[in-house]
C-alpha cells in the first residue's frame, strides 16, 4: 500500500530537517564529512541517512529539495553533491554574493533576547552570520521558532553608510557581521 500524500509530507519535513542538521551542523552524526564548501556527497548522505534508521532514495532527497519553503539546499548539477545553502555552525566557506541591501532589512528573534539584544547588539551566535530577511512577514516567522516574536528593523543603509558589509545567499537570505544595537531602527511586535 502507498502511503498518502500527507504521510509523504509529514517524512519529508522530518527528513528535511534531518538533513538540515547534517548539513550545517553536524555531518558526524552519519559519518559523513562536508568538504571546505559544505558540499556532502548524494549517495554518502543517502546511505548514511538509512543507516540511521530513516529512509530516503534519490527520489525522496530531489522532493525535499525541490519544495523546501525555505530553499534550504543546492544539488550539485550533476546530482552528485548537496548543500545546505547557508547558516552553517560548522566551518565552511559558502560563496555568497556581496551585494547593496535594500535600505531595511529584518531580524526576527524571540522577545525573551531583546535585552541581550539591546546589550550587545544581534550577534552570529554559534552562526557564521547573522541572518536578515527581506519582509516582516519572513522575519516573524524566524522569531516565531524560538517563542513569543519580535522583529528588530535594521537600518542597513546606515550600516553600509559605515562601512559594513552584506551578503545574499542562494536561498535569499541576507547576512552580515555582528550587528551593534545602535542600527536597530525600530522593533515591531505581532498585531
Amino acid at each position: 500500500m502507498r502511503p498518502t500524500s500527507s504521510k509523504i509530507r509529514n517524512d519529508d519535513v522530518s527528513l528535511g530537517k534531518f538533513i538540515s542538521l547534517i548539513l550545517r551542523h553536524k555531518p558526524e552524526t552519519i559519518g559523513i564529512t562536508l568538504d571546505s564548501e559544505g558540499w556532502a556527497d548524494v549517495g554518502e548522505l543517502i546511505k548514511g541517512i538509512n543507516a540511521s534508521g530513516r529512509t530516503i532514495d534519490m527520489e525522496t532527497l530531489e522532493r525535499i529539495v525541490a519544495e523546501n519553503n525555505k530553499k534550504r539546499y543546492t544539488l550539485s548539477p550533476d546530482k552528485k553533491r548537496i548543500r545546505a545553502n547557508q547558516g552553517h555552525s560548522i566551518d565552511v566557506q559558502i560563496d555568497m554574493e556581496k551585494r547593496e541591501p535594500p535600505a531595511l532589512l529584518y531580524h526576527g528573534t524571540a522577545t525573551r533576547f531583546l535585552d541581550s539584544i539591546k546589550a550587545e547588539g544581534i550577534r552570529k551566535m554559534s552562526r557564521q552570520y547573522v541572518h536578515l530577511s527581506p519582509d516582516i512577514p519572513t522575519a516573524f516567522d524566524v522569531g516565531r521558532r524560538h517563542g513569543a516574536p519580535a522583529v528588530l528593523v535594521i537600518n542597513t543603509a546606515k550600516m553600509r553608510a559605515d562601512g559594513f558589509e552584506f551578503m545574499i545567499s542562494a536561498n535569499g537570505v541576507w547576512q552580515s557581521a555582528d550587528i551593534p544595537f545602535k542600527y536597530v531602527k525600530e522593533i515591531v511586535y505581532p498585531e
